[in-house]
């Protein structure tokens, strides 16, 4: 299974180029969001959260513009018509996890949650867990175009990383709520942790979906 190795983007570089930068921008999020979490922690909302926050803002505003021209060039010069409709999916797929990174981080800067510092390491562990998820999942996406063998191997390290965050997150939660902090506050800390969380289980559902697309594609 997976034993392709043939590009689709032969006569379509533009579009090639347009997807590569979504990929490039999912991996960029990736780091700009782990910066933004370390910054938040040390700093809560301070202009340096600010300043990161709209890096966030930027990349996925750049996002929104390369879907909206990946999906015109699709349609509008009829390019790889037997695979229209997966790929305006994946795309549809990368641009909500970008989406959600900047969900994520932007209500950190509105709800400005107070995160005692006995829980800050274990959730960079669960931050670090997440980016990692993404951009691995964003290297699998890019390998569906050119070597599914470089899909599959991938997508494992996805499946094993999401389920690492899901385990990192519920030992985070159970920690919080075991505490002396009063209800709301645990139901705020909890509330971001899951967000966080749904993250990877985006990635992960992204790659449910990619491999769909690969059995699709060696038929």
């Amino acid at each position: 299974m997976f034993n392709v190795k043939i590009s689709l983007f032969a006569r379509t570089r533009d579009l090639e180029h347009n997807i590569d930068s979504l990929h490039d921008k999912i991996i960029e999020m990736t780091m700009v969001f782990k910066e933004a979490v370390d910054i938040y922690l040390q700093e809560k909302r301070s202009e340096k959260y600010r300043q990161t926050s709209k890096k966030i803002k930027i990349i996925e505003h750049d996002s929104d513009t390369l879907r909206r021209e990946i999906e015109s060039k699709l349609y509008e010069q009829n390019l790889i018509p037997d695979l229209r409709g997966n790929i305006l999916e994946l795309v549809e797929n990368l641009d909500r996890v970008i989406n959600l990174f900047d969900e994520v981080a932007h209500k950190f800067y509105i709800e400005r949650p107070e995160i005692p510092e006995e829980y800050h390491n274990k959730l960079k562990e669960l931050v670090n867990q997440v980016t990692d998820c993404a951009e691995n999942m964003a290297i699998a996406s890019r390998a569906f175009f050119r070597d599914l063998v470089t899909l599959r191997d991938y997508s494992k390290k996805v499946y094993l990383l999401e389920h690492q965050s899901d385990k990192t997150a519920a030992k985070l939660r159970n920690e919080v709520f075991d505490s002396d902090l009063d209800l709301a506050h645990k139901m705020q800390i909890n509330n971001f942790i899951e967000e966080v969380a749904d993250i990877a289980d985006l990635a992960e559902d992204c790659i449910d979906s990619l491999l769909i697309f690969a059995i699709k594609r060696e038929i």
